[in-house]
């Protein structure tokens, strides 16, 4: 069994994909051809933005809307503390400051009560200034922008969505990457939309960002003359080859893998509500499942449960096993434990379990059973 099955899903998509890989070798064409504006006009109508930029990764694509509004020294920059580090790191490399905030345990997502406290500490410390909020999309299910924006505009913050987990999902009837200012994904291949190595984008409605974001990515050029460099950017192009995968597979995702994967979540929670906590989709939220991932008692039932289910050949894992104020890169910020109380719960007791579209039912029920083997 596997965690993520690219294979099965290759095998499903074979014909389209082989054809488009071998279009762009037959084009020659590698960098930043006909595929990649092709593809980022359709995942801009998917999620209902003016703009799409692909870049080179979900990492890049954070920096260059980050560096496309000037954030840097003295600006603070607000992010969830439970979540992959590029969501801090990208700010940190610009010289700004990140801020970590706690979570709400039900989702896993940033916590809007504790996202406005620390709001008002860093405005009342007066070293820092508040500039950019980072909300990210976790396990497939957009944060709460709902309360989240209101918060913005009441502190004049912008808010830059991370969907590398939440393409695919929505609230209500507004699709994920179409929340906020900007908002950006990952086409990582083990993300809800992934290629065959690494992949980005930025998402905006503004001309004005559009044409800044194209230059950024191509270390600053002037949008006429390619060897007329206006400022400082970096280099993240998508590989036409990257784009070509991922065409038939935005396809897959809209027509039938969305759906599959609420399927088998709902079997998920069907068969495990009553004996772990499951994932908390509040009403009007629709996830694209990134990750199923569900709550253990504690440590140590999860060591045992995770042990068993990899004697039973069954793969799991733990996203994530530390708050990035626990990573050694922030250890001089001196952040305590107590400040990120929910976000040390998670990281004692979350597990995730296998989850794809290609996921069959006799899969969801083999890994079921082997959880209640343990969990009585």
């Amino acid at each position: 069994m596997q965690f993520r099955d690219l294979n099965a899903q290759y095998r499903a998509l074979k014909p389209a994909i082989d054809a488009g890989i071998q279009s762009v070798i037959d084009s020659s064409s590698f960098i930043l051809g006909k595929p990649v504006t092709e593809l980022e006009g359709e995942l801009a109508e998917y999620v209902g933005r003016k703009h799409c930029v692909a870049c080179a990764n979900g990492t890049d694509a954070l920096q260059l809307a980050l560096m496309s509004w000037g954030i840097g020294p003295g600006d603070a920059v607000f992010t969830s503390d439970f979540t992959y580090f590029a969501s801090a790191g990208t700010s940190s490399v610009l010289g700004a400051t990140p801020i970590f905030v706690d979570i709400d345990l039900d989702t896993f997502n940033i916590s809007p009560q504790a996202l406005e406290i620390a709001i008002q500490k860093v405005i009342k410390g007066g070293k820092l200034k508040p500039k950019v909020i980072v909300p990210v999309d976790l396990f497939g299910q957009p944060a709460d922008y709902i309360k989240i924006l209101p918060i913005a505009q009441k502190y004049g913050l912008k808010v830059l969505e991370d969907g590398a987990q939440g393409f695919g999902g929505r609230i209500n009837e507004k699709r994920a990457c179409s929340f906020g200012d900007m908002s950006t994904t990952s086409f990582f291949p083990a993300k809800p939309l992934g290629c065959y190595g690494d992949g980005g984008a930025v998402f905006t409605d503004s001309d004005e960002e559009d044409v800044k974001l194209r230059s950024l990515r191509a270390q600053g050029k002037s949008p006429t003359d390619k060897y007329d460099n206006r400022e400082i950017g970096i280099n993240s192009r998508l590989d036409t080859l990257q784009a070509a995968i991922l065409l038939p597979k935005l396809k897959a995702f809209a027509e039938y893998e969305l759906t599959a994967v609420n399927k088998i979540a709902s079997l998920y929670t069907k068969y495990l509500k009553d004996k772990v906590l499951t994932p908390t989709i509040p009403d009007g939220f629709y996830s694209s499942w990134a990750q199923y991932t569900i709550l253990l008692d504690n440590e140590k039932q999860r060591s045992i449960l995770q042990e068993h289910l990899r004697e039973k050949g069954i793969p799991s894992m733990i996203y994530y096993p530390r708050g990035i104020h626990q990573q050694k890169a922030y250890q001089l910020m001196h952040l305590s434990d107590k400040e990120y109380p929910n976000t040390i719960e998670a990281t004692k007791r979350v597990l995730s379990l296998p989850m794809h579209p290609y996921l069959t039912n006799t899969e969801v029920e083999e890994v079921v059973r082997s959880i209640l083997e343990v969990i009585k």
